[in-house]
Parts: C-alpha cells; structure tokens; sequence
C-alpha cells in the first residue's frame, strides 16, 4: 500500500517537496489557499483548500484533510503552516517538530520569555501592548527595535535610534497589536539551519547574512557552508544545541538567527519551518543532498544515508533592491544569467513598476542563485551580480523619504 504525504502549504517555493515525495514513491496531497492551488493541483493526489492566510483557517482546512484519510507524514511548509501542521501531527501522533516549538517558533515573544528562563544569550527585551507605553523603558536602552510577535521576512521590523524618533513610530503604529521591543545587537549576522531527527541534529549548516542595515534590516545575500573561528563555531553549535533543548525541538527543520557580538552568538529568533530565500536550494547546491528530500524523509520516518563530512561546492543567493519611485530601466539580467556560477535568477520587477520603500523580504526586487567550487569564486560572483544587475528608479514627487508606494503598482 502507497504511504502518503500531506503538505500543509505549498505554493511555489515548496514544489520541491512535491518531486522529491514523488521520487521516494509516495502519494502526496496538500492544504493550500484557493487561490494557489491552480498551480499545483495537478501535481497532487488531493487538495484541501483553505479558506485564507491565518494561522486559524490553516488549521481548520488540516482538521479537515486529515478526517477524510490519514497521511503517513505531515509538512509544514511556511511560518503560517507551522502551528497548523504541528496541530494534526500531534493529533495522529506523527512525527514533527513538537506542538511546544511550534508554538514559539509562530510567537517571537514567546521565545523570548522561554529563553530568558533557559538562561540562552538574546538582547533585552519588553513586550507591549502599544509603543508609547514602552517609552520609559526604551529611552534608557536607544537604540532599540520593534517588531511584530508573528511575522517573517523583517515585515514590520525596525530600528528606532532616538527618542524623537520613537515617537513617531509609536504614533504611526499606535493602533497595531502586541509587539517587542528589543535592545540593538550589533555584529554580523548569520543563520544556522538544521534538519533534526528525534531530538539529534542529522546535519547542520552556518549561513553568513547580509542585509539592508537599519531601519528595516531586509536580507540582501546569504552564503552557505560558512566556516566560523573555531572558538565561534563551538559556541554557535552549544547554542544550537541549547535552543533545541528549550524548544522540545523533535523531527524536522530548524532555521535559527543570530548576531556573534564580540565572537559569542545572541539569538534573534527561531524557526521550525522551511527557510526562505532559496536557502534550501543553496544547502543543496553546497552540501551535494536535496535537503527537501531528507525533510520528507523525516516527516515520514524514513531511512537516512550517512551525511557528507562537509560542503562539496559553495551557494550564496543576492537579491537587488531597488530605491523607492517609478522603475525606469532593469539591465543585466541576461548577463547575470549567462555568468557560468548562476543557477538561476529571475526579476519581479518592470520598467513602469512603482516601487515602494523596501520593508520586507516580499518587496525585493529580484532573485538570484549561484554556486561555485570556492568561496572566493562566489564572492567575486556575487560581487559581478551586484555590479551588473541594475534597476534604476526615479523617486515620485509625492513621495517622501521613508514613504511606501502602493505595494507594486504599475504607472505606465
């Protein structure tokens, strides 16, 4: 009998589960929202739809999939999916990251409060209701950042440097919900990823980030298979090995943030989800194994080969981002992809676009993917990428410095 897979979000960035489900023989059937279901339903046994975005109606279409048949593994695929996926696993007894992780891996303050009592390295913290009444609490530790409980991609991050400046962003985001309200960490950031199986880690990554800087912090470039100082590197795996612990971390994906301030890690935060930024297809790319592929192999407690000693090529991944105003030109991209390290790489954006401020990862305004045998050879890459792919914007009068567009609209 054909055992069978259900994915709890898929869209198009976890197609990839779909081909390698497909591979291992399974039966593969998915939870996705009406509108992106079009693209995938041939690709699948069965979809449920789901009835909108929220972490709610994700669980009630996942209630519903999985009273009419049992899978034999579930997978959440994005930050959503995750409280949704580790509900009906838990109900069916299936293997998954735990309820307790999923759990905080959908509430950043959350996670402060548990690591806080795990005594885990991580900046100082309030949560509140509205800004203002952080104001006392804030002006004493300048710089801080704000963000949102559930969020993902930097939406609605953002750093406050001084007490003027606190004001105004606490009476544009007075009427938003709960939020945090963090000390300023400085240092490089970076992400550890891992795929766990029942508690141990199977295989483990260190990504380098760059990023936008203040005030929004949006990802820019990753660089997988990183190789820290020695010292560096010990205390990033004790870290790992720490917030696992805390999180009652079981079977699945770990995608862990962090700064080293002074060589020792302070975590950001954490997800138990698959990462974004073609993360996945870059682990690939370096360590020689779809670790799509291993992640249904965990879901579905499947047999797993003897991982690699190490990385086998190197991956980073650039994504442009475009000055606020009207797109007036976008060069490069042919060039970019005819370069013998690029993957792949496509643009989302057009001469006629009007672009707002970039705030979140959702607004960049392209993708591109390469590999190479030396980390020397993908940082000169990565450097031809930023030289040669250009979109060039002319700011709109009506728009201010700090002001967002309408999300992508088209002015032509």
């Amino acid at each position: 009998m054909t055992r069978e897979l259900l994915l709890v979000g898929v869209g198009h960035m976890g197609q990839p589960y779909i081909a390698a489900a497909r591979r291992l023989g399974l039966d593969v059937c998915a939870v996705e929202v009406a509108a992106r279901s079009g693209a995938i339903a041939g690709k699948l046994d069965a979809v449920w739809p789901s009835r909108g975005d929220l972490d709610e109606q994700w669980a009630e279409a996942a209630y519903a999939a999985v009273a009419t048949r049992r899978p034999d593994g579930i997978i959440g695929f994005g930050e959503p999916q995750v409280l949704a996926a580790a509900l009906v696993q838990d109900v069916l007894g299936l293997p998954g990251p735990s309820l307790h992780a999923a759990v905080l891996s959908r509430n950043k303050a959350l996670q402060r409060g548990r690591f806080a009592a795990a005594g885990i390295r991580q900046p100082a913290y309030k949560i509140t209701g509205r800004l203002a009444a952080a104001e006392e609490w804030a002006a004493s530790r300048l710089p801080v950042v704000v963000k949102p409980l559930a969020s993902s991609g930097s939406a609605g991050v953002e750093l406050v440097a001084d007490l003027e400046s606190y004001w105004a962003v606490a009476a544009r985001r007075g009427a938003e919900g709960p939020l945090l309200v963090e000390t300023a960490v400085d240092g490089p950031e970076y992400s550890w990823e891992a795929l766990i199986h029942e508690g141990t880690v199977w295989y483990a990554n260190t990504t380098a980030k760059e990023t936008t800087g203040p005030p929004y912090f949006v990802e820019v470039a990753h660089r997988t298979g990183v190789q820290l100082e020695q010292a560096a590197a010990a205390r990033v795996e004790a870290l790992g090995a720490a917030v696992l612990a805390t999180l009652r971390m079981r079977t699945g994906l770990v995608h862990l943030e962090f700064r080293l301030a002074r060589s020792r890690p302070v975590v950001m935060e954490v997800a138990v989800r698959t990462p974004g930024g073609y993360l996945m297809d870059l682990l690939g790319l370096t360590y020689g194994f779809d670790w799509f592929e291993i992640a249904v192999r965990l879901a579905m407690s499947l047999p797993l080969a003897e991982p690699p000693p190490g990385p086998s090529r190197y991956a980073a991944s650039y994504f442009p981002v475009a000055p606020a105003g009207l797109v007036l030109e976008v060069s490069g991209l042919e060039a970019v992809c005819a370069h013998p390290t690029v993957w792949r790489a496509g643009l989302s954006v057009a001469a006629g676009d009007v672009l707002p401020v970039t705030r979140s990862s959702a607004q960049r305004a392209g993708y591109v993917v390469l590999t190479a045998d030396t980390q020397d050879e993908v940082q000169d890459a990565l450097e031809f990428v930023r030289r040669t792919l250009v979109v060039r914007t002319r700011t709109i009068p009506a728009m201010k410095p700090g002001e967002a567009a309408p999300e992508k609209s088209k002015m032509r």
